[in-house]
């Protein structure tokens, strides 16, 4: 049976060593949770790093033997992995760059080499447990490798992959020397998901600029199949928090905090050290809005909890010594006998006692400088049996797409903050409980829950339409059937594209001429006396004469406009008007002018625009705006708009590569036909084609070919095994 195999850097188990021995500590974190029905089912298995360095080979055997009872097989890392890959190109290279803290970003070629060993160790694992039919799901920065490795490996799996942090701006994420090979990386999964839907754009926007590749409508077209890219918003364990701030447990530790605090209104803070979650801003506004708002002294605390993080680490260890400078400077400013204005704890706090935090807090302080989701302010929402309290929540964090009734603010914004916590202390309990109802409804039906099954579904979507889209690629046993078909035969027919199809694109068309290679295939085809050659391009026929000329093939040129037996001479298909160039011609002009690096090439009864030397996202801009309004003119004056590979051409809807090609399958007997293109204006000739026609389409998977190949060597491949 098909299995999931779960990926992510961290197990969701930490292994720990003890004095009684190894000790196993469940996480307490969102995926851990949310993921926990998937991979305890039936053969489903996580794979990821133990949390732990373990030299001992004894030490590792026990390891991996104990978590195999629990579904999970560890990743081990070594000393310098650990120290290159996770705490170096992952925490120093990417986590700054995806937070947009860009000018912390170290590029180390070191870094780099660890993260791409550490990726292709992590594909080994999966390799060595991953069988035909398995969905893989990777998570997470550290692997942004992964996917494309696992594809090179297992081509036909299902593969998702899942982002947790933000992903930058185009602008932002250029600054990588790596962009290219990590975004390469992540495009080897079937559908790739984030939190918001300005992550998913700015992960296009990258694709399409860096790589090169066509996005549209959230699907990226690789030439082989579609990925597609989504949105999608992680929640909780909504009824985990609920039951957890119902129990006697959180209840006892509530009175507790209660009995402690008096009468204080509870401004709860909850982070892990991070200089993405803006903690000093925090405080700097917390020590405005008791400057300006001395009624609140002594009845409001800032219980201000920071989870240790990396402190080991200047850059951290900095942070640290800056929160610790302000919390003791406020509190020793404002303090009295009686009352401590921040009550801070650099420390972890089971989960009771967060319960019981989030329960008795009037207001929940979430505000980071930039965060992927941040799931605090939904563990909040879901503990508020009683719906009263204020979220004051960031719009730097995913999770303010949701929650529209939280009091949204921009964390630089000291003055807009301070205004937030004098809203949220004189909010009316009313309103309160309204805010909070809205916000606890959306925090139910989105739970993680609903992530994981939305995610799963739209994974066997995608894979579903690539299958229904996908023609087959020549296998080699179908190649040899071609092979043997074709010398069976006694009239042969090949149709043949050129630019793409024969050759590949140069950025000036005019240089595309063919080499000795090509002409050498033509000559041997053309030698046959049972073989019918026709080239059936969009190029004018002068160029197609002077390049082709001299070899004994027929052409359909102009995509059908002209046509030329290998014994006749240059024909018109049928009488056409060029009269309409007179009104199309100046709108090329004016967006040539408007647009550096393209150009117009005009044909006997068509106009192309040319934009392959031109910026990729300008070029989209600029061909996108020319069609809709080439489209809107041509409707009725009888033409025809074409996007071809960085081409718009004009020409007489009357005529086309299906056209032409019907007047030759017409008039010349055959008993076998080879019909070979790459781009859509050929699907034109594939459309007329005889179902028992070899039709290859070249460079993409999706076409109404029967067969597909990669590029124009293996055409050329297989031409030569037809000589």
């Amino acid at each position: 049976m098909p299995k999931t195999i779960i990926i992510s850097n961290r197990l969701p188990i930490k292994v720990q060593r003890s004095e009684a021995g190894l000790a196993y500590e469940t996480s307490e974190g969102g995926l851990a949770t949310g993921l926990g029905s998937i991979y305890k089912q039936d053969d489903n298995i996580w794979i990821g790093w133990p949390g732990t360095y373990f030299e001992d080979e004894a030490e590792q055997q026990q390891v991996t033997q104990d978590l195999a009872k629990q579904s999970m097989h560890p990743v081990f890392l070594t000393e310098s992995e650990i120290r290159d890959f996770y705490e170096g190109f992952s925490n120093e290279t990417l986590w700054p760059t995806f937070h947009y803290f860009s000018q912390y970003a170290i590029y180390d070629d070191s870094f780099w080499n660890a993260y791409q060993q550490v990726n292709q160790k992590f594909c080994q694992a999966v390799m060595e447990r991953a069988e035909p039919g398995d969905t893989i799901w990777v998570h997470d920065y550290q692997l942004l490798l992964l996917p494309a490795m696992l594809r090179s490996q297992i081509e036909d799996s299902s593969i998702g992959f899942f982002q947790h942090i933000p992903f930058p701006s185009y602008e932002v994420f250029r600054l990588l020397p790596w962009r290219e090979q990590l975004l390469n990386g992540m495009l080897g999964a079937d559908l790739i998901g984030f939190h918001t839907y300005d992550d998913a754009r700015h992960f296009l926007s990258s694709v399409s600029r860096i790589v090169g590749l066509n996005t549209s409508q959230g699907l990226i077209d690789n030439g082989y199949r579609h990925i597609m890219v989504d949105a999608f918003p992680m929640g909780i364990d909504d009824e985990k928090y609920a039951t957890l701030a119902a129990s006697q447990e959180t209840k006892a530790k509530m009175d507790e905090y209660r009995e402690a605090l008096q009468e204080q209104r509870i401004i709860l803070s909850i982070d892990r050290l991070d200089y993405s979650k803006g903690i000093p801003q925090r405080l700097q506004a917390f020590e405005l809005f008791l400057k300006e708002n001395p009624e609140f002294h002594g009845k409001v605390t800032l219980f201000m909890l920071v989870v240790p993080s990396r402190d080991q680490v200047e850059m951290y260890r900095q942070l640290k010594e800056t929160i610790d400078e302000l919390v003791g400077r406020i509190n020793s400013s404002y303090r009295t006998i009686t009352w401590n204005p921040i009550q801070y704890f650099y420390r972890s706090f089971p989960m009771e006692e967060l319960s019981a935090l989030y329960s008795i807090a009037d207001i929940a302080l979430v505000t980071p400088m930039r965060d992927g989701m941040n799931l605090v302010c939904k563990e909040f929402i879901a503990s508020k049996l009683d719906k009263k309290g204020v979220l004051i929540l960031s719009e730097m964090a995913g999770a303010s797409r949701e929650l529209a009734d939280a009091v949204l603010i921009n964390p630089n914004d000291m003055g807009q903050m301070v205004q937030a916590l004098q809203d949220a202390l004189l909010m009316p309990e009313d309103e309160q409980m309204a805010r909070m109802g809205q916000m606890q409804d959306i925090v139910r039906r989105y739970n993680i829950h609903h992530w994981v099954e939305i995610f799963m579904n739209r994974l066997q979507y995608i894979k579903m339409k690539q299958e229904t889209m996908a023609t087959e690629t020549l296998s080699k046993e179908e190649s040899e059937q071609l092979v043997s078909t074709f010398k069976e035969a006694r009239q042969r027919m090949l149709f043949l594209d050129y630019d793409g199809t024969l050759t590949s694109f140069t950025k000036d068309p005019t240089k595309a001429l063919p080499d000795q290679e090509l002409l050498s295939i033509l000559e041997c085809l053309t030698q046959e006396e049972k073989n019918r050659v026709v080239i059936v391009s969009g190029r004018d026929r002068n160029t197609l004469q002077k390049w082709l000329g001299h070899l004994p093939v027929d052409f359909i040129a102009e995509h059908g406009v002209w046509y030329k037996e290998r014994t006749g001479e240059w024909e018109m298909f049928q009488n056409l008007s060029d009269a309409w160039k007179q009104e199309i011609k100046p709108i090329l002009e004016l967006h040539v002018s408007r647009t550096p690096g393209s150009f117009i090439e005009e044909k006997d009864f068509s106009l192309v625009w040319h934009y392959r030397k031109v910026d990729r996202t300008l070029a989209e801009l600029r061909a996108r705006e020319l069609s809709n309004y080439l489209l809107f003119i041509a409707a009725n004056i009888n033409l025809q708009v074409m996007e071809g590979d960085k081409i718009v051409e004009v020409k007489n809807s009357e005529v086309n590569k299906g056209v032409g090609s019907t007047r030759w399958l017409e008039q010349h007997a055959h008993d076998f036909i080879l019909c070979i293109g790459d781009d859509r204006t050929d699907e034109d000739m594939f459309k007329v084609m005889p179902e028992d026609a070899f039709t290859i389409k070249v460079g993409s998977e999706r076409s109404l070919a029967r067969f597909n190949l990669e590029n124009s060597k293996q055409v050329r491949k297989l031409l030569k095994s037809l000589c």
